[in-house]
């Protein structure tokens, strides 16, 4: 970015009305540049968070899904033995039974249903945020192509080469805008 300002510089004709045109698209171009860029961070932010997230209600839910596996196997166990209609055993295979269905779907708690659904608004999420980070990136490239065409534009002195860079600007910064609105 540097050595394109000093090329505009030294080859720009102050007087020239259309390379001040053009510097202020250059100038426009680049603050948008720099949203967009912050707009793609945000949403990378937001994806690595999302991310973890989803990963940690996962292996809560396989945590639970263990324990609830543990005492399946307990109930297995205890009514295998010779003296499983004894009333304290009974008593033993009710309370894994019940502790089992409260790891299955705890309304009061986080059960593997409400993990699950809890995982799976929160991959909706990531997703979501992926999405919107390369849609910024896609929009931070177009406006990089930009600024370059209408660098080059100045020392060539193309209008066509202006033209295509503002263009191609304006779709970039409708590109980011809608991202940044949650239109695309």
């Amino acid at each position: 970015m540097e050595r394109a300002h000093e090329t505009i510089e030294e080859h720009a004709d102050h007087s020239d009305p259309t390379a001040r045109r053009v510097a202020m698209l250059v100038s426009a171009l680049a603050a948008v540049l720099a949203l967009t860029e912050i707009g793609g961070k945000s949403a990378q932010n937001a994806y690595l968070t999302h991310h973890i997230a989803v990963s940690d209600d996962w292996a809560f839910y396989q945590a639970r899904n263990l324990r609830a596996a543990v005492r399946e196997s307990e109930i297995a166990m205890l009514g295998s033995l010779p003296n499983a209609r004894d009333p304290a055993i009974q008593a033993r295979i009710k309370d894994s039974e019940a502790y089992i269905a409260r790891m299955r779907d705890d309304p009061e708690g986080p059960g593997m249903k409400q993990l699950a659904a809890k995982a799976h608004g929160q991959e909706d999420a990531r997703e979501d945020a992926e999405h919107r980070y390369h849609n910024f990136e896609f929009a931070a490239g177009g406006l990089e192509i930009a600024i370059v065409l209408a660098s080059v534009s100045v020392i060539t002195r193309v209008k066509a080469l202006t033209y295509a860079a503002a263009t191609i600007g304006a779709a970039a910064m409708a590109t980011s805008l809608g991202v940044a609105t949650h239109l695309f």
